[in-house]
């Protein structure tokens, strides 16, 4: 089955933190990347760009409304994501807690519904 792992941290925190410190926990995803990809885990992933160059688009009463910025404000933006397969939620959980971004922010993980 696939799931979709989205990871949310505060982009105040990764911008704080050292040059050192930022490097290191990139290493971290690169360490992580390479071995859902070496296991089979992984299907797609992406960093996304800062949710400062985020666009917010709605339709409402047959008009498209384009909006700067997110959907809305939280304490945590999405910041990428993986789709992965995994024999399960237990699995699928197992392969999120080992993110970097677990320690910081919170990763959300959601069965992929085939349509």
């Amino acid at each position: 089955m696939q799931y979709m792992i989205l990871i949310y941290d505060r982009e105040a925190t990764l911008k704080a933190m050292t040059a050192d410190e930022r490097g290191a926990f990139m290493k971290g995803y690169g360490t992580f990347t390479q071995d859902i990809v070496k296991s089979g885990h992984f299907k797609a992933g992406d960093a996304l760009q800062s949710v400062e160059t985020a666009t917010t688009v709605r339709v409402r009463e047959g008009k498209t409304l384009r909006t700067d910025g997110p959907f809305a404000e939280t304490r945590e933006q999405l910041g990428g994501y993986y789709l992965i397969e995994a024999a399960d939620l237990d699995e699928a959980c197992a392969i999120a807690a080992r993110i970097p971004s677990a320690k910081i922010g919170s990763i959300e993980v959601r069965p992929v519904a085939k349509m």
